[in-house]
């Protein structure tokens, strides 16, 4: 049974067969998803998603693409939503310096924002870190937050070392079977596997085959699979070490 620590099923991707597609998971061995957050109205869509669906839960947030438009009320928004007996985390939240759709300047602001908040109310976060890795890690650092994910993980061996002595969590998706992502794979390597969760990004980042596609929690076995191969561990202690990994974090 897989647990899928970050996904986006409010995305309009899934509008057509979101109520079908999310039904048949329990069938197909997905026992858990975590759906994560861009902006206050992304956020409230994921806190019904969880109040829909047993097995889901939400974590509230605004992600850096969007900070430009964030403001004050938006921040009470996210504590008033966080308070939800579903919701595990604060996220996503963090720096996109690939992209820079918001100025770096409120991508900062707003990143320290929302960290005081999980500071404040003892939740983990999920962390997006995109060509800001170094600033990323010592705003985090700063903040006294001491658990979470980083979500999607694209840095160093090392700096993934550094987040795991400070108590987080290493976020591996579907890039890892992209070819030619020696990184993450040394990531991977090196790192115990009781530090690592999977996820799928869905609707984004679906694993080789499927690579192009729209992704789903369906997909997570490619991931699983990858990670056993690179551990030589098999399949199934995979699943289960990396579920109780994402239960400790999140449920308890």
């Amino acid at each position: 049974m897989y647990f899928d620590s970050h996904a986006h099923y409010d995305d309009e991707r899934f509008d057509d067969d979101r109520n079908e597609l999310l039904a048949s998971f329990p069938d197909e061995g997905i026992e858990n998803v975590v759906n994560s957050s861009s902006n206050v109205a992304s956020s409230k869509a994921s806190v019904a998603l969880a109040e829909k669906y047993p097995f889901f839960y939400a974590s509230v947030g605004v992600h850096p693409h969007e900070v430009e438009k964030m403001t004050e009320q938006d921040l009470l928004e996210l504590e008033t939503l966080s308070k939800h007996e579903k919701v595990v985390a604060i996220g996503e939240i963090g720096l996109d310096f690939y992209y820079d759709l918001s100025p770096r300047d409120m991508q900062r602001y707003w990143f320290k924002r929302q960290l005081e908040l999980a500071e404040r109310l003892d939740m983990p976060i999920i962390v997006h870190s995109r060509d800001a890795a170094q600033e990323c890690f010592d705003i985090i650092k700063a903040s006294g937050v001491r658990k979470g994910v980083i979500h999607c993980y694209s840095g160093s061996a090392q700096m993934a070392k550094d987040y795991i002595d400070m108590g987080f969590y290493i976020g591996i998706g579907g890039s890892l079977t992209f070819k030619n992502n020696k990184k993450t794979v040394e990531v991977v390597e090196q790192i115990p596997i009781e530090k690592i969760l999977i996820e799928t990004d869905a609707p984004y980042l679906a694993p080789v085959p499927y690579r192009g596609r729209r992704n789903d929690s369906r997909l997570l076995k490619y991931v699983v699979e990858a990670i056993g191969k690179i551990k030589n561990m098999d399949e199934n202690d995979v699943c289960n070490i990396t579920k109780i990994n994402a239960n400790r974090l999140f449920i308890k």
